[in-house]
């Protein structure tokens, strides 16, 4: 599988994220790849919540959605949107965080809403409250595509191993963390989650990123990651915007997994726990 990088800064223009995510399908394309990959929130990102409630549309209505499906369809590549920011999606009123996998008709494959939502206060005096405006999702998704079983995540969600436990349950070999992480814990934890999400599950994993300062005043970690299933990081794009492209040996998944056969081991983990 030749897989495309786009580590991007997006902003609050929705029209020139999705133009930036098309232009870099034509080169991803050019260069051979069979699917693109961009990072959480790539179509907006704003934490200014007011402006972004009229900015935000539902999925029938998202231009980002309709630009990068017509792209995939005309350049004939898959595309995995990290996530895009959506409204009246949810009955309780809150917006989704929602990702998709779009094959190379441009037929939306599968979509996933992120499950664990970031809410912190931290020592820089920065303040997240995810959960105040997105709703969580309420299910794991896995999508067969001829490179594999994909399994979907996003951000935060690679600090829940359980997650991609039940994807790998379903057959997962590649896993996908799309992200938007702060730099005090892009620095801390980035890299070391991510190769232990892909050492424990004997998977690769593709973990696209934002990168850099953003119109809306944050700045984020950078350091797209492609990592294999022995935990060697094959991609690490640093921070800087772009394209990257790695291809991934498929046939290491069996053979990692051979050597350390921790998924054949697994067992049944009781619900209860004795304390003693």
């Amino acid at each position: 599988m030749r897989a495309a990088l786009f580590q991007m800064t997006s902003g609050i223009d929705p029209a020139a994220n999705a133009a930036a995510i098309v232009a870099m399908m034509t080169r991803a394309k050019g260069e051979g790849a069979d699917m693109l990959f961009t990072p959480e929130m790539a179509g907006y990102l704003d934490r200014d919540r007011a402006r972004a409630a009229t900015t935000l549309r539902c999925q029938a209505d998202d231009v980002v959605l309709a630009a990068v499906r017509e792209a995939a369809a005309r350049e004939g590549l898959w595309v995995h949107i990290g996530s895009l920011p959506l409204k009246d999606e949810r009955a309780d009123g809150r917006w989704a965080n929602r990702s998709f996998l779009i094959d190379d008709t441009g037929t939306i494959r599968a979509t996933y809403d992120k499950i664990h939502l970031f809410d912190v206060d931290l020592a820089t005096g920065e303040s997240w409250r995810e959960s105040s405006v997105y709703g969580p999702g309420e299910q794991a998704v896995a999508v067969d595509t001829p490179w594999g079983r994909l399994g979907l995540s996003i951000c935060y969600d690679m600090r829940f191993p359980d997650l991609y436990r039940a994807l790998t349950d379903q057959g997962a070999t590649i896993l996908l963390a799309p992200a938007a992480f702060t730099v005090p814990t892009g620095q801390a934890h980035w890299h070391i989650l991510l190769r232990a999400r892909a050492i424990e599950a004997g998977c690769f994993m593709i973990a696209t990123a934002q990168v850099g300062a953003h119109e809306d005043g944050r700045t984020t970690y950078g350091h797209s990651l492609v990592v294999d299933p022995w935990g060697d990081v094959l991609l690490d794009m640093g921070k800087t915007a772009g394209l990257a492209i790695v291809d991934l040996d498929l046939s290491r998944i069996e053979a990692v997994r051979a050597r350390v056969p921790a998924i054949a081991n697994r067992r049944p983990i009781p619900a209860q726990v004795k304390l003693t």
